[in-house]
Order: structure tokens, then C-alpha cells, then sequence
């Protein structure tokens, strides 16, 4: 007789929740000092370590996206579409949600090179257009 295998139950935390807030709460993607940075502002007795492995726990389980910009790894909650895709401003992190390239163009690329595609991820980066204008515009002054 085959015996289920049980999931592992995914802890509720009030620190859990607090991160999943302040991220929700975020349009663009956000590194986590500066989400620990908002936290503690807020009020909330939280340490660094805790905030980045709530947020790493959440992209793993793949309820928040995550990048890597100007060296340092990112976070957003991502709306619930699904597969998708963003571009995103590499001075400020301003990022918009792109429609996807078409499957069968991955799928010849791919096959062009002699690679079979098990998944796939595209991150435009560029500049906004108002850094663009203000070169000098940084993250925090959105």
C-alpha cells in the first residue's frame, strides 16, 4: 500500500506576516534593508536575517518574484496572472509587467543552439523614462 506524502505545513508567523505586508505594499522591486529599512520605521521588531529569509522562503514557494539589480538580489509580489515578465529600470527599480516573447520563438531559438527548454526567465533592464531625463534620479526618490 502506498503511504501520501505530506507537504510540509508552511509556519504562520507574525514576522512572516509583517514582511508579506510591508512587500505587498511595495509597487516596484525592493531589496530587503531597504524593506528592513521600512519595517523598522514602521515600528517593527524585526532582524535582517529574519527579513531575508522570509523573502526568500517566499520566492521559493513562489509567492514573490525575485531579480538580481546592480548586485543586489530583489523582491516584489508580482500580480496573480501567472507566468510573466518585467521591465525594469536599472537606476530607480521602477519595474513594469511585460506580456511574455512567444513560446514557439523561445522554443526555435533553443533549438537553433540544440537545447531543449525546461523554463525560462526575461528581465528587461534599461532606464525609465524619467531617469532617462534625470540621470541623477535615484531609487528613493520615487
Amino acid at each position: 500500500m502506498a503511504m501520501a506524502v505530506r507537504k510540509p505545513v508552511e509556519r504562520h508567523t507574525k514576522q512572516k506576516d509583517a514582511v508579506l505586508q510591508a512587500l505587498r505594499g511595495c509597487e516596484d522591486f525592493v531589496s530587503a534593508q531597504d524593506l528592513h529599512r521600512q519595517l523598522a520605521e514602521q515600528g517593527e521588531r524585526i532582524g535582517l536575517a529574519t527579513v531575508y529569509r522570509q523573502l526568500n522562503g517566499l520566492a521559493a514557494n513562489g509567492r514573490a518574484d525575485t531579480i538580481r539589480l546592480n548586485e543586489q538580489q530583489m523582491f516584489r509580489i508580482c500580480d496573480e496572472r501567472g507566468h510573466h515578465h518585467h521591465l525594469v529600470c536599472e537606476q530607480c527599480g521602477r519595474t513594469v509587467e511585460i506580456d511574455p516573447p512567444d513560446e514557439q520563438w523561445l522554443r526555435r531559438v533553443a533549438q537553433e543552439h540544440g537545447y531543449t527548454v525546461s523554463s525560462h526567465t526575461l528581465e528587461v533592464f534599461g532606464l525609465c523614462p524619467e531617469c532617462q531625463e534625470n540621470p541623477e534620479r535615484e531609487s528613493n526618490d520615487l
